[in-house]
């Protein structure tokens, strides 16, 4: 059973193989009316590509959507959103060479073991190149949580450059991603918390290793005097609603799972690039372990590309709470 599916009342649905012949997806859910900013998607596609940001993959997509179905003069109809984006750039005979191995630090051995069977062509349904539907999907979520005077915004956190062996560069780095204009109410106690389903919906990225809410870890060496977030002393209106703000924002603005009305704020972690050019150590089914040439074209570092596939994903979390 492959967990294919994302969210509830708002759902996305994604396909496709990093050198299949596409890659694409179904949104289910999206109410009518919403007039698509298509513009914004292909910008938010060329975050996720990396353009203008150095030491990026050189494999070059150029992302062309094909909208199949659910929208007609730009405007949403209320039914499925079917999309496709073919892959155009593969070198598929990159990866000829592992077809028999698995690479250390990948999904290649946990994916053979489960499935009896693997797509070793960059990856197959693991890599990142799945991520284009999320950020497709997420960036209608995140126009109609503009409707509803809510943005999302992204700060990618890197370490100091580390030479890292042949004098590449591989590091890995945070998100830290912070929702504006989300009222209080918003999440459901215990298992449907807010926080859980962030967590959840970011963690599901590729690379992704750490999540933390406000504070996050740093919270775990304060008092409760120092992290319980003090109301102000005057009440700020909002929308509607007139709701209290705190002095200080440690809960990263949910508390027992529902938002308070403050930002939402919460970092998530990236392990750094594991594919080591050219000489990689890999196992094969057998037990042997060996260094392998490979070629194959990679990042030094992923995470300011993984920036807006953070945004997307809080950007599906968040709609399907509100829809």
């Amino acid at each position: 059973m492959f967990g294919n599916t994302f969210g509830e009342h708002f759902r996305l649905t994604t396909f496709g193989e990093s050198h299949g012949q596409s890659v694409g997806g179904v949104i289910d859910g999206c109410p009518a009316g919403l007039k698509v900013d298509f513009e914004h998607v292909s910008k938010e596609l060329a975050r996720r590509r990396g353009d203008g940001i150095p030491h990026t993959t050189a494999r070059k997509e150029p992302d062309l959507i094909e909208w199949q179905s659910g929208i007609m003069d730009g405007v949403t109809l209320g039914t499925p959103i079917a999309f496709i984006v073919g892959n155009r750039d593969v070198r598929s005979d990159d990866y000829e060479s592992l077809k028999d191995w698995q690479r250390a630090g990948h999904a290649d051995y946990t994916w053979q073991v489960k499935y009896g069977v693997r797509d070793h062509r960059g990856g197959g349904r693991a890599s990142a190149r799945e991520t284009v539907a999320r950020v497709i999907g997420g960036t209608i979520a995140k126009q109609l949580l503009l409707q509803k005077g809510i943005s999302i915004s992204s700060e990618v956190i890197l370490p100091h450059n580390r030479e890292g062996e042949n004098g590449s560069t591989r590091f890995g780095g945070h998100v830290k991603c912070t929702v504006y204009g989300l009222h209080a109410g918003v999440g459901d106690p215990v298992f449907n918390k807010l926080n859980a389903r962030l967590a959840y919906a970011t963690m599901s990225i590729p690379s992704a290793v750490s999540f933390e809410m406000g504070s996050g870890n740093d919270a775990t060496s304060m008092t409760g005097a120092e992290y319980a977030d003090r109301w102000t002393p005057d009440i700020q209106p909002r929308g509607a609603n007139t709701q209290p703000l705190t002095i200080t924002n440690h809960s990263g603005g949910i508390q027992g799972g529902i938002s308070n009305g403050m930002p939402v704020e919460f970092s998530v972690g990236f392990h750094p690039v594991v594919t080591q050019i050219p000489l990689t150590q890999c196992r094969n089914l057998a037990g042997e372990v060996r260094m392998i040439e490979l070629k194959g074209r990679h990042d030094h570092c992923h995470v300011p590309r993984a920036a807006v596939i953070v945004e997307a994903m809080a950007a599906l979390a968040i709609i399907d709470f509100l829809i």
